[in-house]
């Protein structure tokens, strides 16, 4: 093989790396930054499509349009009051002015090391500044819908108290402290949020602890409550229980008087038409009550109860 076509190759190869190394491509997600020797030249590059640059003495820098996360790490902090919390945080954010960017911060971890300094410190400034119920409530409920409360070591009822600033304002004072820093890195903060707030791990059992007791005096007052109550329905009962029990024994009595009446009556009657038959009726009677197979009767001969046994009729 001849040197030609090989040499004819090598320029070939070299021409592709040189327009390789001078053409580079812009996403729609994307904006440029071109450095030559490490310093930035020109304007940024937003459009989308196929851009030129020097070859091999110019790089493209690659930076994000879209919106960016930044997740905070929990730290602990004091609120006004003195109660010692945790407070996570995340936020939004995006890259406004990529030169400026990438003069103060060069990439995205530089920028999140920032934003790290700014936000945690804004946060833990804004938590300091207000009572801890500033931070857990944004809104002042109807005192309708607020469950009674009893107040420790006390026992009377209470509601729960009201806020002036509010969390949502909280975060809307965090933000813009934090925006007016990062204006000067090329950084928008778009939005913060707080993502958990509680009590750092050496107070939550104590917390949980006085929880649970005032849960436990609430559902001992209802109990008793219950209890009384029980107590007035089954005394109502017993009461209107008594009083039927005795009306019915009124109306059994007038009944069973009625009925002895009425026999008396008949009695008489039928004593009156016929003594002997009726003095034989009740002997019969008297027979039946007071004998049986197993007992012994003895009697005088003159006695009543032989005389219908010895007559003939």
């Amino acid at each position: 093989m001849s040197a030609k076509p090989i040499v004819a190759i090598v320029v070939v190869g070299a021409v592709l790396i040189v327009l390789m190394s001078s053409v580079y491509q812009v996403y729609e997600t994307e904006q440029v930054i071109i450095t030559q020797f490490g310093r930035p030249v020109g304007e940024p590059v937003s459009d989308p499509g196929l851009h030129v640059k020097v070859p091999f003495i110019q790089v493209a820098n690659y930076f994000d349009k879209r919106f960016l996360e930044w997740d905070g790490f929990p730290n602990q902090v004091p609120t006004r009051d003195k109660r010692f919390i945790t407070v996570d945080t995340y936020a939004r954010w995006r890259i406004t002015d990529p030169l400026l960017f990438f003069q103060r911060v060069r990439d995205e971890d530089g920028a999140q090391t920032r934003l790290d300094d700014i936000l945690d410190g804004e946060t833990r400034n804004a938590v300091a500044r207000h009572d801890l119920v500033e931070v857990v409530r944004s809104s002042n409920r109807d005192a309708s819908e607020i469950p009674v409360e009893l107040v420790e070591g006390e026992g009377e009822a209470t509601i729960l108290q009201e806020i002036a600033v509010g969390r949502e304002a909280i975060t809307r004072e965090i933000l813009q402290r934090a925006s007016e820093r990062s204006v000067d890195l090329g950084i928008e903060i778009l939005d913060l949020r707080f993502k958990r707030i509680n009590y750092i791990e050496e107070v939550q059992q104590d917390v949980f602890a006085r929880m649970i007791a005032e849960r436990q005096r609430i559902a001992e007052q209802y109990r008793s409550e219950g209890e009384g109550e029980a107590a007035r329905i089954d005394g109502e009962r017993e009461r209107e229980l008594q009083r039927i029990t005795s009306e019915a024994y009124r109306t059994a009595q007038e009944v069973r008087g009625t009925a002895d009446a009425e026999a008396t009556a008949i009695y008489a009657e039928a004593y009156n038409r016929d003594a002997s038959f009726y003095a034989f009726m009740k002997s019969l009677e008297t027979y039946e009550l007071t004998a049986d197979p197993s007992s012994i009767i003895i009697l005088t001969t003159d006695s009543d109860l032989l005389r219908f046994m010895k007559s003939k009729q």
